[in-house]
């Protein structure tokens, strides 16, 4: 992304070990397995319990397909007893020495500081094609202009095909973002994830972020993006990445039953089989770096 934007790609390299896929192993789905399940406390762990972050739209009646799974990895410095097959190796120039990150999870409402690194782990309940929209957000409600920064050409050469039992992350695994805020009022990013069945027209990717028109995004949002519900995770904040995950993410393994479920639950009561869904996710920076 270039330097007037707020949230910057810095390179990291993951070198770790993948573990060939057992073929007896079941696929999860996302919302009619055991993670929908866990609204029950009396039947469900307390690591999978959900709870209902918008109770004025109830999950009940909900297409199974039409869900999406999201998760915010903040970046903190690698511990000891951190596993080191999911450790992130961040390259250093001048023959400084090289830092190692984790991702840990948090909520979405979590407040942010500048200069912060973070990640993107999507998770959709079917197969499709992933965008994902960038606007700041300031202080008085309103928002910039929208960028798309997924798909890319300089990530999976603009391949955006998400599939079941599937991690989609961005940036990906060479990259992460750096939260900088781009002038003094402004408080925050929202982040547009839409899932489409098939490809959406109306723009051209690059090889980094491009613009597109207020028009085409507001569409978007008023014909797949109105009465998102959401369930977050209970007891999923501060932990770190799972070897699971980033296997599902590289393509290595699906996720399976007993997988780490993902933060974030967003689901439309209202929409129709086949319907593209639409999430806006807020970040909020609390503070600034020094």
């Amino acid at each position: 992304m270039n330097g007037m934007k707020s949230i910057a790609f810095a390179l990291l390299l993951a070198g770790l070990l993948a573990v060939p896929a057992s073929t007896q192993e079941t696929t999860r789905r996302l919302w009619d397995s055991d993670l929908f399940k866990t609204q029950s406390k009396k039947t469900a762990p307390a690591k999978r319990r959900y709870r209902i972050a918008t109770p004025q739209l109830s999950p009940e009646k909900v297409d199974g397909d039409s869900v999406l799974g999201i998760t915010l990895w903040r970046l903190r410095p690698a511990r000891t007893t951190d596993d080191k097959r999911v450790r992130l190796l961040k390259h250093a120039r001048d023959n400084a020495r090289n830092s190692e990150w984790t991702p840990e999870r948090i909520d979405t409402g979590t407040p942010l500081t500048a200069g912060q690194r973070l990640r993107l782990s999507i998770e959709a309940a079917r197969d499709g094609y992933l965008y994902v929209v960038d606007r700041e957000l300031y202080a008085d409600g309103s928002m910039g202009d929208p960028y798309l920064i997924f798909p890319t050409l300089s990530i999976r050469k603009g391949d955006n095909r998400v599939a079941v039992g599937k991690i989609f992350d961005i940036p990906n695994d060479e990259t992460y973002f750096i939260l900088e805020p781009s002038r003094p009022d402004q408080i925050g990013e929202v982040l547009t994830v839409l899932v489409s069945p098939h490809p959406l027209e109306g723009f051209t990717i690059g090889e980094q972020e491009v613009p597109i028109s207020k028009e085409l995004l507001a569409s978007w949002e008023k014909s797949w993006g109105a009465q998102i519900g959401r369930l977050d995770l209970e007891t999923g904040a501060g932990q770190p990445w799972t070897k699971a995950e980033r296997d599902a993410a590289a393509n290595k393994r699906t996720l399976q039953a007993d997988s780490p479920p993902p933060q974030s639950l967003f689901y439309r009561p209202a929409a129709k089989p086949g319907d593209p869904l639409l999430a806006n996710v807020k970040l909020r920076y609390g503070a600034t770096r020094k």
